[in-house]
């Protein structure tokens, strides 16, 4: 579900995220995006098993490593990659699985959806986050919400 109520409710609720393939590296969007949300309040829990931390938090190899409830799974991963990381998402209870921008895998969608999670698809959660609780700046994101170009 991609509609503004939907991801509303899910950017409210949820307060730790566990972002599957979250890079160490600053320039990497996963990174950017995460440590937005993190100043925004959330809880970020990194899942690589190539790094030992990022973002000042622990990182684990896995989804199933956690050893405390996780409210969303934001996944930074090929779309190949994705049923196994909706099946573990299942699997620890999660509430919400977030597919980012240019990831889309409709067989993760239903086993997801089958167990009662909201699924996001093809979204970024730190553009969403700023799109709907005002974070855009003059720096901008290209959303198609705000745009300085006039109609046609």
């Amino acid at each position: 579900m991609n509609d503004i109520a939907t991801l509303r409710r899910v950017l409210r609720d949820c307060h730790t995220i566990a972002v599957v393939g979250l890079s160490a590296e600053w320039h990497r969007p996963s990174y950017f995006a995460a440590k937005y949300m993190q100043a925004h309040g959330y809880k970020i829990v990194p899942v690589n098993p190539k790094y030992p931390e990022i973002l000042g938090e622990k990182s684990y190899p896995d989804l199933a490593s956690i050893p405390f409830p996780v409210d969303m799974i934001d996944v930074f991963r090929k779309p190949q990659d994705c049923v196994p990381i909706a099946q573990q998402a299942v699997a620890i209870g999660a509430k919400v699985l977030w597919l980012q921008i240019g990831v889309i895998n409709e067989e993760a969608r239903a086993l997801a959806e089958q167990a009662d999670l909201t699924v996001v698809m093809d979204r970024c959660v730190k553009i969403e986050y700023a799109r709907l609780f005002g974070g855009l700046n003059w720096m901008g994101v290209n959303t198609g919400v705000i745009s300085a170009r006039r109609p046609v």
